[in-house]
């Protein structure tokens, strides 16, 4: 982390009131690392937007295993973009419904290609992707290959 700096910010106390009892309700000790968080958030959204950007992330995936050649289909289409599975996890909910999450790293608009067409499958019932970067891409985003 570098040289931390103080800065004042104007709220509307209604505002502040409603950010206070959010960030209390979630655990946070103070503001600070709420307004850190938020920041973070941010930064790691527009990272992951640019469609060259390196990302990791998941997809995660709720589908009836019933339904016609969904299993196949999951595994075939796993096996076409496997540079971008790292892993993946499974489970059996109840008799009809599997989750399964996948470890995916790749750059942002192919990771976000293969995340729909997971997804849009017939018989998924319901999916997202989540991405970020790590730690250090947030704080030096102009750093790559650095480790810190």
């Amino acid at each position: 982390m570098g040289v931390l700096n103080r800065i004042g910010i104007a709220l509307d106390s209604d505002l502040l009131k409603r950010f206070d009892r959010s960030i209390q309700q979630r655990g946070y000790t103070n503001r600070s690392e709420a307004f850190r968080d938020l920041i973070r958030d941010r930064l790691v959204t527009e990272q992951t937007a640019a469609p060259e950007a390196t990302v990791v992330g998941t997809v995660t995936l709720i589908y009836d295993h019933h339904a016609h050649g969904i299993t196949e289909k999951l595994t075939e289409a796993q096996h076409e973009h496997h540079d971008l599975v790292v892993s993946t996890s499974h489970a059996h909910l109840d008799h009809d419904s599997c989750l399964e999450v996948l470890i995916v790293h790749g750059k942002s608009a192919q990771v976000a290609q293969f995340a729909d067409l997971l997804i849009g499958l017939k018989g998924v019932q319901h999916g997202r992707l989540v991405m970020t970067v790590p730690a250090h891409e947030i704080e030096h985003p102009h750093e790559h290959g650095h480790k810190h």
